[in-house]
């Protein structure tokens, strides 16, 4: 099966809290799941927020930094460290595709679903590619900072402007990933529980802004066309049941005490 052969659909930058926009990725596999529109979207989070990785440890956060800052938090389903998404800084994205159209191997399946990322970075004229070699770990509990994983991580000469993750379903994949456009390095550090240096992220990690000059609506639209072209996807939107079902969904799990410091999920 060819990734064209499946209705697919982009859903335009939205703008919406964490538990949303994660329960909306959970909503988009079960409905390709069950025959429907694969999707890829771009997206934005309101207000700021720390994204856990699936098996972090809560005392890895300053739960107090981000109250006092209004950042909200989070719990992935994909594995690494936390994310803190800016609401400024930071563009995501997602690709929620049919299993059956992606390889199995999940190195293949990355070198796949990265393609439309490198290409809008590419439309932006900011030169990426993923590293060419691992570099050493900063702060494991911060995706940005952990040992570099060119299997998954972007770069530009060695410096890091992209992470991305996945997880799969029995017939659905589910790929995340975050795009720095531009480095909120205070807030950044700032939710982690640890003593971070401010220089030692500015080394480590690039943005759009400063490889290209682009701003932010030049990158979501390089992103989304990107995107389209890649999968031939038409504009659409969710309907109104995967709506319902994402709010139940995000109030029930993803915005619960139990998932976001117990990584306990509720019962369907």
């Amino acid at each position: 099966m060819e990734l064209t052969d499946r209705e697919w659909r982009l859903v335009p930058e939205e703008t919406r809290p964490g538990p949303m926009q994660m329960a909306l990725e959970e909503v988009a596999a079960e409905t390709v799941a069950a025959g429907g529109p694969a999707t890829v979207r771009v997206f934005r989070w309101e207000p700021s927020t720390l994204s856990l990785g699936y098996g972090q440890e809560p005392d890895t956060v300053d739960w107090a930094f981000c109250a006092r800052n209004g950042i909200d938090v989070t719990r992935r389903q994909t594995g690494g460290g936390g994310i803190y998404h800016d609401h400024a800084g930071d563009i995501s994205y997602s690709v929620i595709a049919p299993a059956e159209a992606l390889p199995g191997e999940l190195e293949a399946a990355y070198d796949r679903l990265c393609e439309p990322v490198l290409a809008g970075l590419d439309r932006l004229g900011v030169g990426a590619d993923f590293l060419d070699e691992p570099a050493p770990v900063i702060h494991h509990p911060a995706c940005y900072l952990r040992a570099l994983d060119p299997a998954h991580d972007i770069g530009v000469d060695g410096t890091k402007i992209s992470g991305n993750a996945q997880y799969r379903q029995r017939e659905a994949v589910i790929q995340h990933g975050s795009v720095t456009h531009s480095r909120a390095v205070e807030p950044h550090l700032g939710v982690f529980a640890a003593d971070l240096s401010p220089d030692r992220f500015r080394e480590r990690v690039t943005s759009v802004r400063a490889e290209c000059g682009a701003d932010r609506e030049e990158t979501i639209a390089a992103l989304e066309a990107a995107l389209v072209e890649w999968c031939g996807a038409e504009e659409g939107r969710w309907t109104d049941g995967e709506l319902a079902r994402a709010r139940e969904l995000a109030a029930r799990k993803y915005a619960s005490d139990a998932w976001v410091h117990e990584r306990t999920a509720p019962e369907a």
